[in-house]
């Protein structure tokens, strides 16, 4: 089951998709300015293995891909925006092989350069078995260090809503670890396979990514200036603008 939600309206479409440990509460600021310009409808799921989406047995970029695709078949112009990891399913979803037109595609702070203990340390965390907390507090703080989400970068709940849930153990991080199995995709290959046009974002402050590594992979690359990875949060005005560009 993926859990979905939507808004706006008219014949255009942002499918806004959320970075590994996140959820589509991410999304909440870039949500309200797409409505507040009446640029379209915005569809903003929640990955497998994330939020209040369904666990699957593994985790790949074409799976997701494949999943979010059903949410938006009937899309007469879409337009894919993906933070993190949701810009490796953003260009999947672009290379038409999981039967969608994408019109556009805006990847933010993807993570493209893997060194072997980035790797090592994704096998870990994927191979762990669920952490329990004894309380809601802990795992609150848990899940915004592991998200980025600190209180400096998004201050009220409503960017990390159904981050945590309650159990019989107690209470546990709504991801699955084995979504960390996806680390390491060919981003090179994906970002090839893209049959659209591309723009690639960071914020100015990502240590995850640099502006040249995004050059290798695109012609049209941002700085979003002061902000870091997490820019979909911290500056969702800057991100539209990027779409409006995307959609000119």
């Amino acid at each position: 089951m993926t859990w979905c939600e939507s808004g706006g309206s008219g014949s255009r479409v942002f499918l806004l998709l959320h970075g590994l440990g996140a959820t589509a509460a991410v999304w909440s600021g870039v949500r309200r300015v797409i409505e507040q310009r009446a640029l379209g409808r915005w569809v903003a799921p929640d990955l497998s293995g994330h939020g209040g989406s369904g666990w699957q047995r593994q985790y790949t970029v074409g799976g997701h891909a494949a999943e979010v695709a059903e949410l938006v078949r009937d899309a007469r112009e879409l337009f894919v925006i993906g933070h993190s990891l949701g810009a490796y399913i953003a260009l999947a979803l672009a290379s038409r092989w999981f039967g969608v037109e994408v019109t556009g595609v805006l990847g933010i702070g993807p993570k493209v350069t893997w060194s072997e203990a980035d790797l090592q340390g994704s096998r870990e965390i994927a191979s762990r078995p669920v952490r329990w907390y004894a309380t809601a507090e802990e795992a609150w703080a848990r899940y915004r260090r592991a998200s980025g989400l600190e209180a400096a970068v998004a201050p009220t709940d409503e960017w990390i809503a159904r981050g945590v849930v309650k159990g019989e153990e107690g209470w546990r991080l709504s991801q699955d670890p084995r979504t960390f199995g996806v680390a390491g995709a060919p981003f090179d290959s994906l970002a090839r396979s893209a049959r659209t046009r591309v723009i690639l974002a960071r914020g100015e402050r990502d240590s995850m990514v640099s502006t040249a590594e995004l050059r290798t992979h695109a012609s049209d690359v941002v700085d979003i200036a002061d902000c870091g990875h997490n820019a979909q949060v911290e500056k969702p005005e800057s991100i539209v603008d990027l779409l409006e560009r995307l959609t000119g």
